[in-house]
């Protein structure tokens, strides 16, 4: 009976040791990391973004039990650097700036990409003239001003470039003047104002769009406008987060992610616009714009 009670008291405490050292472990990674930096660049208003995605950083904050801390950037630069630094470790991107984190060497990974409401896990780029205008194709627009969003936007620069080329048109001399506006928003306004004579800006379907968002939230007339070119479908926006992150960390970030809409589906409508739920992805979905991008970086070097 003493042997008994001396084996069942050394394997309980085993046992105890046990879970005492896998809790421990379990909680190495929030030891290292107390706040988790989440950003994404400004593609629309810095304040409705921040009102988006506040209550999305507080769920994560208590999901992964540590503080999620929400940086809105000026620009897909600023994200690309605050990942090579080490100091944003979760992001969203465009692909185009995905791919050009990738082509300059950060270290990340996407995880999550996009899901519109149609189902659909891809974008359009598109080029919006004016209603009023005389305008019907980009050949009527030589010597006119063209609006671009961001050099590092997929929408609003890199496939934009990538088309003109295609229609054997270099921007620079077939316009009169090409204008960065910062942002998908300041693009239309910019187009309202007479500012540029054409933008281009992102397009999902007739229910999604940047202009249709502009809409809803009184800042433009859909109307108004008229589209006059529409790209291939380009890949959604992945999420993305430093590759050197331990692998549970990465792992706990991705579920709570994709528990978000059951476990806080307001949250989740504000960050996701209403949108279906994140999907996982893998680089492979991005390697297509990896090589459009070394294409367009290509087509600079020869006009230089």
């Amino acid at each position: 009976m003493k042997r008994s009670r001396l084996i069942r008291a050394g394997l309980m405490l085993a046992c105890a040791l046990a879970a005492s050292s896998g809790a421990v472990y379990a909680q190495d990674w929030r030891a290292k990391y107390p706040t988790l930096v989440y950003a994404q660049g400004t593609n629309e208003n810095a304040t409705t973004k921040t009102e988006a995605l506040t209550p999305m950083v507080d769920y994560l904050s208590k999901k992964l039990g540590v503080k999620v801390q929400l940086r809105i950037v000026n620009d897909y630069a600023a994200v690309i650097e605050g990942q090579r630094s080490g100091h944003i470790h979760v992001a969203m991107h465009g692909a185009s700036s995905y791919a050009r984190a990738v082509l300059t060497g950060v270290r990340i990974e996407p995880f999550l990409i996009d899901v519109y409401k149609d189902g659909t896990k891809g974008y359009y780029s598109v080029f919006y003239v004016r209603k009023d205008s005389p305008y019907k194709a980009i050949a009527d627009l030589k010597g006119k001003n063209l609006g671009l969003v961001d050099p590092n936007s997929t929408s609003g620069n890199t496939v934009p470039r990538f088309a003109l080329h295609q229609m054997q048109i270099d921007p620079e001399k077939f316009f009169g003047r090409v204008v960065y506006t910062g942002t998908h928003e300041n693009a239309i306004l910019a187009l309202q104002q007479g500012t540029v004579d054409v933008v281009a800006n992102w397009w999902n379907n007739e229910a999604e769009s940047n202009l249709g968002r502009m809409e809803r939230n009184k800042l433009a007339k859909a109307d108004d406008f008229r589209m006059i070119f529409k790209s291939e479908l380009m890949p959604a926006s992945p999420h993305t987060y430093l590759t050197d992150l331990p692998a549970d960390m990465k792992a706990a970030i991705t579920q709570a992610f994709l528990d978000m809409p059951r476990e806080a589906p307001d949250a989740f409508a504000k960050a996701a616009f209403g949108a279906r739920p994140w999907e996982r992805v893998t680089h492979e979905t991005y390697a297509p714009m990896v090589e459009l991008l070394k294409f367009t970086d290509n087509l600079r070097r020869q006009r230089k």
